[in-house]
């Protein structure tokens, strides 16, 4: 296997990640969305809760991103 072969693998097994994030990101909406319709006046408290959840989680996707371009197109 060549170098160039190889890069290309890294770059497609990296973007695993980004399939991740999205499940990560349904899954925390949606159980935000379910303890909201359980109890709405608790909703308000959580939102912040559900800010953060959602930055972290979409941070980890974007690196995985990041990893993939850089393995792609770095010299």
């Amino acid at each position: 296997m060549d170098a160039e072969a190889a890069k290309f693998i890294g770059a497609g097994l990296a973007t695993i990640g980004i399939y991740g994030a999205a499940v990560g990101l349904g899954n925390i909406f949606g159980s935000f969305l379910s303890g909201a319709l359980r109890n709405p006046s608790a909703a308000d408290g959580q939102f912040g809760r559900l800010i953060l959840g959602f930055a972290v989680t979409e941070a980890l996707g974007i690196f995985s991103l990041l990893i993939a371009l850089l393995l792609l197109f770095a010299v």
